[in-house]
């Protein structure tokens, strides 16, 4: 059922194939060609476009995630896209919501009114607070940055910033962007980094797997990412505590196959006792020439203190690096209060070159 937005423009629930093995409609196409646009418009930047035969799987929810999308019309064409992700964790009262406006619809309150009525959804279905992410960039305002109130990072007070204030959104960490680019002098640097963290680690071996994750493995794997949801800094954002076991883990296995993606878990594994107390996740698309994705990476609290985190990061991307040659650089994330991982990061050789803000609403 379409909703009107204003005079000109209207939202309509996206419909999906029965199965995420199915080929993507014309209007999925269209969604993802929008999709990407968008990104392209905000961050300048094509890495985190997606086809619509890699997109379509992401978007069926799972046990673990409720998800809903719907696509923004004007004028017999798609200008947005709406996404609203409830985590079922704690029984969809944390919900992430997702939109974007083609700039040519910009300043027509399209955005407002797909906002309100996709907050109007997840009230309904029970949330209790919202989450969005955002990339911000310097828009020549003269409003002064916004600080992260965590102490560490700020934004630009630029559009999407006053867009998501003006809707009762409060800034409340704030993450860097960081790329790793491969020079001649990449593995030289790495391989000596690695041989320094591994001496000190002598206690520990690095084992490492692609998808689908070994059976020997898959419950050490699981406990690590449950304590991804506990362990990484959450600033006052509240993200709720995700529970993972075998099935989960097979079904996030099955959404990166159908995806079309490699991924590489490399982890370091207690030599007396057999337990995983730290991994590093690295992923790409088939294009050999595309950039690699770093995903997760966490060392488990009781085993921290063993340059875990660098053994990890820089056995993973040796290895990776000889099965991907044509990758450029390798992108990732982290909070700008973590700093332990920022400080692995920045000896290995990443730099930032992007921030986001990690924003909530409260709906309660």
């Amino acid at each position: 059922m379409s909703v009107p937005l204003t005079d000109t423009a209207t939202l309509h629930p996206l419909v999906l194939p029965a199965r995420a093995g199915a080929a993507p409609t014309p209007l999925l196409r269209e969604y993802a060609e929008v999709r990407n646009a968008s990104i392209l418009e905000t961050t300048g930047r094509d890495d985190d476009a997606l086809d619509a035969d890699t997109l379509l799987p992401l978007l069926y929810g799972t046990p673990d995630r409720d998800r809903r999308q719907w696509y923004i019309e004007q004028d017999g064409e798609i200008v947005g896209c709406c996404a609203l992700d409830r985590f079922m964790d704690d029984d969809g009262r944390t919900a992430m919501i997702g939109l974007a406006v083609l700039r040519r619809a910009w300043g027509q309150g399209i955005g407002r009114a797909a906002y309100a009525h996709v907050e109007s959804v997840a009230r309904e279905a029970g949330a209790e607070k919202i989450l969005h992410w955002a990339e911000h960039h310097e828009d020549g305002s003269d409003a002064a940055p916004l600080a992260s109130p965590t102490g560490f990072g700020s934004v630009p007070a630029d559009r999407a910033a006053r867009f998501l204030a003006r809707n009762g959104f409060r800034l409340e960490q704030v993450e860097r962007a960081s790329a790793l680019t491969w020079t001649a002098s990449t593995v030289d640097r790495l391989t000596t980094l690695r041989d320094e963290a591994a001496a000190h680690a002598a206690e520990y071996r690095v084992v490492r797997w692609m998808l689908p994750t070994p059976v020997e493995y898959v419950d050490g794997y699981a406990w690590m990412k449950s304590r991804m949801s506990t362990d990484a800094p959450d600033a006052e954002l509240g993200m709720p505590e995700e529970t993972w076991d075998a099935a989960r883990v097979a079904r996030e296995d099955e959404r990166t196959a159908q995806k079309g993606w490699s991924l590489q878990v490399t982890a370091a594994q207690h030599i007396e006792t057999g337990e995983l107390c730290a991994f590093n996740e690295l992923t790409m698309s088939t294009d050999p020439g595309s950039v690699t994705h770093q995903y997760d990476t966490l060392v488990l609290a009781e085993h921290r203190g063993h340059r875990l985190g660098m053994l990890v990061k820089t056995a993973g991307l040796l290895a990776w690096r000889d099965a991907h040659p044509d990758s450029p650089r390798v992108i990732t994330y982290n909070a700008e209060e973590n700093r332990p991982m920022l400080s692995i990061n920045e000896e290995i050789g990443f730099e930032a070159f992007a921030y986001e803000g990690a924003w909530k609403k409260d709906l309660t």
